[in-house]
């Protein structure tokens, strides 16, 4: 379970910085660009709002993901499928290349460290299954048929 503290306080750590430049460093700007006079056409004004929008959007947006990621139970991730937290070597078989990937939050998915979200094509496909199986994920280059070869669930990595 150490990957969900680690990205709960990477959240709530930008939602610290973001408030901090909604309530004290936007308003002050706004303020000094309001000093400036005629407000229509008021580049720093326009840009402050509108940077206001879009922090506040921003806030909601990671708000909402640190609400999910508090209703994640990690005790009903299974012991032997894949799922959130597992690590897998896959066989492509039409390549005959083994590849790693680690199942990860969109929050720390890095594909050019094969860091790889649940929600990606290949991490969807992955979810539920066993060694042995055989998976098609469709790719910009076809389909490509992955076999599980090793599993490594979040439960292990937390045992170790």
């Amino acid at each position: 379970m150490g990957a969900a503290p680690d990205i709960k306080k990477k959240i709530q750590d930008e939602i610290t910085t973001l408030e901090r430049e909604l309530h004290v460093e936007l308003p002050r700007e706004i303020l000094k660009a309001r000093a400036h006079g005629d407000l229509s056409e008021n580049a720093e004004y326009h840009a402050a709002k509108e940077r206001q929008g879009m922090v506040n959007a921003r806030l909601n947006q990671l708000r909402q993901r640190l609400a999910e990621m508090s209703m994640i139970d990690f005790s009903k991730i299974p012991h032997n499928r894949v799922g959130l937290g597992s690590t897998v070597v896959v066989l492509d078989v039409n390549r005959d290349e083994e590849t790693t990937y680690s199942l990860c939050t969109v929050e720390e998915a890095d594909a050019a460290n094969r860091k790889i979200s649940t929600t990606s094509p290949i991490g969807r496909a992955l979810l539920g299954k066993e060694v042995g199986d055989l998976v098609k994920v469709q790719s910009p280059g076809g389909v490509k048929e992955l076999e599980i070869l090793k599993l490594a669930t979040i439960h292990d990595a937390i045992d170790q």
